[in-house]
């Protein structure tokens, strides 16, 4: 029970669960950060995949009120207009959007992803990232203590595949890498431990649609709405 005036840092309340003699099953919770500036549907098919590949209950979105490796970009909207963005966008799906970053005060990952392990001891999280943030991923304060507080899955992104490979990061994590055919026993992994996944490409990109419509953030564009096709994934 919260202490009066402590806030509730769930992404969505939810009523308490009626008592039973036996252990509810952990929840199967996937993690992936970002500027989401905007979110889009590239965002919403690799969630929709990765909440397959993994055989997530759902994916929580963590749309980023700041990013340390972005502090100097001159296009980034304001926070609520991102938020607005990936809340769209994961619309009728598994998908949660969230400003949970903001609320819990953090600003690095393992500061995030530490807080959310204590606060949720009955969900087992795993770290969902593209190829381009592996490809960068050791200049992450603390990022060999990620890998240690979760699985880590990374997913193919054109162009990107060659650098993540021969990455600093990955020649650490490459002896912990596990199959692809094995990645719905994520839970059961002993830490470190990362999975590659591939699926199929898509080539929207927040660079390309901010480069189109700089103000996308006053009025959504086709990319940031998803399709019928989209939300039956």
């Amino acid at each position: 029970m919260r202490a009066r005036g402590e806030a509730d840092h769930r992404p969505h309340a939810v009523a308490p669960a009626a008592q039973h003699w036996h252990r509810a099953p952990m929840s199967r919770i996937g993690l992936l950060g970002g500027s989401f500036n905007p979110a889009h549907r590239g965002h919403r098919g690799i969630s929709l995949q990765a909440i397959r590949a993994l055989e997530l209950d759902e994916l929580w979105w963590l749309v980023s009120p700041g990013n340390p490796l972005k502090d100097h970009a001159t296009d980034m909207a304001p926070f609520a207009a991102r938020l607005a963005s990936a809340t769209r966008m994961a619309r009728h799906s598994r998908i949660r959007a969230t400003d949970i970053e903001r609320r819990l005060g953090t600003r690095y990952t393992l500061d995030t992803l530490r807080k959310l392990v204590a606060r949720f001891p009955d969900h087992d999280f795993i770290w969902v990232m593209g190829a381009d943030n592996l490809a960068q991923f050791h200049r992450w304060r603390g990022w060999r203590e990620i890998a240690r507080t979760m699985p880590i899955a990374v997913i193919a992104r054109p162009g990107y595949d060659r650098r993540a490979r021969a990455s600093v990061a990955m020649g650490w994590l490459r002896r912990h890498a596990r199959p692809a055919g094995q990645a719905k026993r994520w839970t059961n992994w002993s830490l470190p431990a990362l999975v590659l996944l591939r699926f199929r490409p898509d080539p929207t990109s927040a660079t390309g649609i901010r480069a189109a419509d700089p103000a996308w953030h006053r009025h959504p564009t086709p990319n940031q709405i998803p399709t019928r096709t989209a939300m039956k994934g």
